[in-house]
Parts: structure tokens; sequence; C-alpha cells
């Protein structure tokens, strides 16, 4: 039975933190709570559990080295719920996907809510960071935990929204770097949360003034970007159809001091391909049809087609055969130096590419094998690349891992001078390439 008296929230001094979702933004989070407050990471895969209490992420957002020292300090990583049980300080970091018609998919975040709902206590606090629409939290997540654990929300137990800021790969932008928004169902309550984050962030928070504001603060963030990409991608058709440069002309109107330079290219991951259909949905409820950020999905969704496609007319171009030809894409991952394949818009070029040929070669040193051909029905290879040279007549370079910088790309063609080669990063040498995004 719920408490007659509102019960005291947790202090700096007595805070006990699980994280629920071990992935790439609950770990980085559990590391880095742990080097303050007893931490304890929860997940309900068993194998990535076992990896991780042995040593190693597989994600490769915390390094073996530091996540050792995390353990070796007190961190501890579960899949089982009663040993979240004594905690009070919940963060809830678990994956916010779409269905295959692109409608937000909260079945993680309902099944994470009812887990902190069997464990949760009077005067604990849940966290939320998983990306959201503005209202999840409060309309779907809270009641869950309510009905769950039979507390009352704001008199038994408290919540708050802090969106994770996590770039994959990104290690200049780690998560003790990154500032972070903060938020609290009461004023008590969002002081706390904003103390918890603020004490482990060398670069501090910024408050919002409810959760909904920072739930909206999270996805505009996606949005944005999604947005800004799609113009440029959008200038690159234009500019491909009209024989120039699109990156020449990028060079010069970056020469203006307020020009802002961004690139075209392919956009995957779990949150610019993903984030915005949560706010497009939202919106289309309140009645306002949001025009842009709808064409920007569409358009940047059709891109790997795009490259496709511009690959075949080169090689027709250069008298290529397309049927049955010889393809290597470089790359899978949806972006450099990291192996997330998650929504990874290379899988839309080799589908385009495989209804003219069978013989493509996907090469990438980050992807795991077992992971791409379990996720793509895709096998791939990543090792031995100059095993490759003089077998293929067209190469598309799709992501630009560290790896694949300086290498002379015009090797892997069987015929050098009339084979042809895709750059979709624009970061092979001019000479060495028929096309590019």
């Amino acid at each position: 039975m719920p408490n007659k008296h509102t019960p005291s929230i947790p202090t700096l001094n007595n805070l006990r933190i699980a994280v629920i979702g071990l992935g790439y933004v609950g770990l980085p989070l559990a590391r880095l709570f742990s080097t303050r407050y007893p931490t304890i990471g929860y997940d309900l895969d068993r194998s990535r559990v076992e990896d991780l209490m042995h040593g190693h992420d597989s994600t490769l957002e915390v390094e073996d080295p530091l996540l050792q020292k995390a353990l070796d300090a007190g961190l501890r990583c579960t899949s089982s719920l009663e040993e979240i049980r004594n905690c009070n300080f919940y963060v809830v970091a678990v994956p916010s996907p779409v269905d295959e018609n692109n409608r937000p998919d909260l079945r993680p975040l309902r099944a994470a809510s009812e887990s902190v709902g069997k464990v949760i206590s009077a005067g604990d606090i849940v966290v939320y960071e998983s990306t959201v629409y503005p209202g999840v939290t409060e309309e779907e997540c809270l009641p869950v935990i309510e009905n769950v654990s039979g507390l009352r929300f704001n008199q038994d137990f408290f919540a708050g929204y802090s969106p994770e800021r996590i770039n994959p790969g990104d290690k200049e932008h780690t998560v003790e770097k990154i500032k972070k928004v903060t938020s609290g169902s009461t004023e008590e309550t969002a002081d706390l949360i904003d103390s918890v984050y603020r004490s482990v962030l060398v670069n501090g928070t910024h408050k919002a003034p409810s959760i909904r504001v920072a739930e909206a603060s999270k996805i505009i963030e996606n949005a944005q970007r999604d947005v800004n990409i799609a113009f440029m991608n959008e200038l690159a058709k234009i500019f491909n159809a009209m024989g120039i440069d699109t990156h020449d002309v990028l060079e010069a109107a970056s020469s203006k001091w307020n020009f802002i330079k961004l690139n075209p290219g392919l956009v995957g991951g779990h949150c610019i391909s993903v984030d915005p259909y949560y706010l497009i949905q939202k919106a289309q409820v309140y009645g306002v049809l949001p025009r842009i950020m709808f064409s920007a999905r569409r358009l940047n969704d059709g891109m790997g087609d795009y490259v496709a496609n511009q690959t075949i007319k080169s090689m027709n171009l250069k008298g290529v055969r397309v049927k049955d030809a010889e393809i290597l894409i470089l790359g899978v991952t949806f972006k450099e130096n990291c192996p997330d394949i998650r929504n990874t818009k290379i899988v839309d070029i080799y589908h385009t590419l495989h209804e003219y040929t069978s013989r493509i070669t996907v090469f990438d040193p980050w992807a795991d094998p077992l992971k791409v051909e379990e996720e793509y029905g895709i096998r791939i290879q990543g090792s031995d690349l100059e095993r490759l040279h003089g077998r293929y007549d067209a190469v598309i370079l799709g992501v630009a891992h560290s790896a694949f910088q300086g290498i002379e790309v015009r090797k892997f063609l069987r015929k050098p001078s009339e084979g042809v080669v895709y750059d979709v990063k624009g970061v092979l040498p001019r000479e060495d390439v028929d096309a590019r995004l």
C-alpha cells in the first residue's frame, strides 16, 4: 500500500543508482556514475552482461581498460532484477525504435517501466534518457510504474527526464564531456537530478523547466540535423544533374562568414534516421502536418537507392556491363570507426545493386559479420583488404573508416582505367573517383 505521507527523496550521500539498459547509452552512463556512486547496470541480454563483467564492451563505447577499472571499483552488471531492488535512483536508457510503418514503438520503454515498477520503493526517483516525443514519460511510462508498483507518481515516487546525447564512435565528445539537459517532476526532484548529473559531468547541465520541455529539446536536436542533411542531399541531386561537383560548391559557399557548411550523405543509425518520426507522429495528433520534417525523412531514406543508381549510371557511361558485375562496397556500419550497424543505409545500396548482380562483396573491419548476417542477411568480409585487389568492375566507398584512408582505391578494379569508383563520403583523391555524392 502507498504511504500516507510524502516520502523523502534520496540525497547525494545515500544515492544508489541502477541503469536499465546497457547499450550505447546505458553502459557509458553506468560507468560514469560508478566513479562517484554505487551503481548497478541491468540488461536482459545475459550474454551482453557476461561480456561486460569479463571486461569487454562489444560496442567499443567504453574501452576495455576503463571498463575493467570501473568493475574493480565496484560497478556491477546483472540480468537479475532483484539485484537492483535496493537502488533508489533508476535511469532508463533503452531503445526507442519505430515499427515497419515508422510509427513510434514504445514497447521497450513500457517493458523497462514495468521492470522499474516491480522494484521501486517509496521515495525513489526514475529518470528516462530514451529519445521520445513530448509527453511520453508522463503519459506512457509513469502510469505503467504506478500500475505495477501500486505507488502514486509525485506522491510516493518521483521522475525526471535527461535526454541522452551519446554520439556512437565519438571519442572526443564522450559522456563525461557532454552538457546534459535535466528535468524533474517537482522542484525538489529537479534540483536533485540536476545535482546528480552535474556531479559527474565536466561541462555541467542545463535544467529545463519541465519534463516535456526536456523531451522536446532532445527530439528537435536530431530533427534539425535530419532537415539540414536533407537540404545538402537535395543540393547534391540538383548539382549532380547539372554536372557540377557539390563539394566544390560547398567549399565556395563556405567562404562566406555565416554560411553553415554541411555535407551530403547517408543518414542511418538509431537517432537521426528514427527520432524525427516520433515528433512527426505526435504533431499530427495535434492537427499539425510537419511537411519539412516529413519531406526530409523521405529524401534521406531514399539516398541509398540514389547512390546505387548513380553508380549504375557511371558504369553505363563508361561501358561497364552492370548485369553480373563484380562490385565492392567498402563499409557497412552507419558511420565511420564504429561497429554500429543500426539502420545503415549501405544496406539499401546493396539491395538496389543486387537487382542487377549477386556478385557483391561488402568489406568492413569494424562490423561484426555475425550481426550483419543476422540483421540483414548479408555476408561481409573484414580482414585482408589487399587480397581483393584486381577483382572488381566498380567500387563504392560507403563509410569513411580510418582503415580506408589513403588506400589506392583503383587497385581493386579489374581494369583501373575502365572501372568505376563512387565516393559516397567525398574523402578519396579527386583523380581516383568517377563520381561522388
